[in-house]
């Protein structure tokens, strides 16, 4: 069976459990994993016996050479969205549309009602993207591949790295090195914090020199295509001091520590408590003021969340980040983030970079 037809059929199960004769799927990510049509600006109609793709003139051909066999209503010029999900939506005699309401607008929604008077419209929630957080093979494969474009790339910055260079020539140096490699770019603006601005967790890199403290922090992450990565590593460029060997000493061991728990059968809150309890014993746990990690696939963050409220529990398939921290505003702060696969035995590091504290020493 087509794996985007399998997808599908599951997403009808779903919306049979929601009360919903069809789905308007207006998340262009989720529209991607429905069909393998890659671009923008067009929604997917899930009816239980079929499927219709909503798009216009410009993605005619992309959408028939990505999906072929799709359904496809390519609106024509000076033809509203609204127009054509009304018109398509009544074609269906659908009673009861369920729409995404993570994505669609109340503004949307509205007009659609409006226009729609005979149909219920039922808000539903995470549909496609519970089915997002387990991955097929083809999927694990795209994201092993993000992943080697990734630490290609961050092997030859690292072989490069100068006290003179500045945290942004890093990034800009990662991203053309991702390039250079064959990914499309990267996951997302490449974080390199150097000294006191590592304890900024999302730090836009500056004009700051590298060699202006003894560590720098870098997060980055390549997009192979479709399929992200997403790691960060701690480099140390000068003497490691006692605070820094102390700190990222205990940050590596709550990584080993939550890795150890992941398997299918345990919620993620336990997962990020394992972490969680490392750092607090170890003094700092106020200073890990976020989640363990996230569910990476499509997007570079999507569910699962590995967090103390989270509800979720593992399953084999799903790809998470594993990314404790502890940040100590104006001295610095120390994340060690890996990309990790659940399997049917245990879990698989699918990240490669060394990251004990003798190998972050860059010599």
């Amino acid at each position: 069976m087509d794996r985007y037809l399998g997808r599908r059929d599951r997403l009808r199960r779903g919306m049979r459990r929601a009360g919903a004769e069809a789905l308007l799927v207006t998340d262009f990510t989720n529209v991607t994993y429905l069909t393998g049509f890659s671009g923008d600006d067009s929604y997917l109609l899930v009816r239980q016996d079929g499927e219709v793709i909503l798009s216009d003139p410009r993605y005619a051909t992309q959408i028939a050479e990505e999906c072929p066999g799709l359904e496809a209503h390519v609106r024509p010029p000076g033809q509203s969205m609204l127009k054509t999900i009304v018109k398509t939506v009544g074609a269906s005699r659908t009673q009861r549309l369920g729409i995404e309401g993570d994505s669609m607008t109340v503004a949307l929604r509205d007009r659609i009602a409006a226009e729609l008077p005979r149909v219920t419209l039922e808000t539903t929630s995470g549909l496609v993207e519970r089915l997002r957080q387990v991955k097929d093979r083809e999927e694990v494969a795209a994201i092993r591949q993000a992943v080697w474009y990734a630490e290609k790339a961050f092997a030859v910055v690292r072989a490069l790295l100068r006290p003179e260079k500045t945290e942004k020539a890093v990034a800009d140096e990662l991203e053309m090195q991702i390039r250079s490699f064959g990914a499309v770019g990267c996951s997302f603006p490449a974080i390199v914090g150097v000294g006191a601005r590592a304890a900024l967790p999302h730090a836009k890199a500056t004009d700051q020199p590298i060699g202006a403290a003894d560590f720098v922090l870098i997060d980055w992450g390549a997009n192979g295509g479709l399929y992200k990565s997403d790691l960060t590593r701690v480099l140390v460029t000068a003497r490691i001091s006692p605070k820094l060997e102390r700190v990222y000493r205990v940050v590596l061991k709550a990584q080993k520590a939550a890795i150890a728990a992941i398997r299918p059968g345990v919620a993620a809150s336990e997962v990020d408590r394992a972490a969680r309890q490392v750092i607090a014993e170890a003094g700092y746990g106020r200073s890990f003021g976020h989640g363990l990690g996230h569910g990476l696939g499509l997007m570079v963050h999507e569910a699962p969340r590995l967090s103390a409220d989270s509800p979720t529990v593992l399953k084999a398939g799903m790809v998470m980040t594993v990314e404790p921290g502890i940040y100590l505003p104006g001295w610095g702060g120390v994340r060690i983030e890996d990309d990790v696969l659940v399997t049917r035995e245990g879990c698989e590091v699918l990240t490669s970079v060394p990251k004990e504290l003798d190998d972050a020493l860059v010599r």
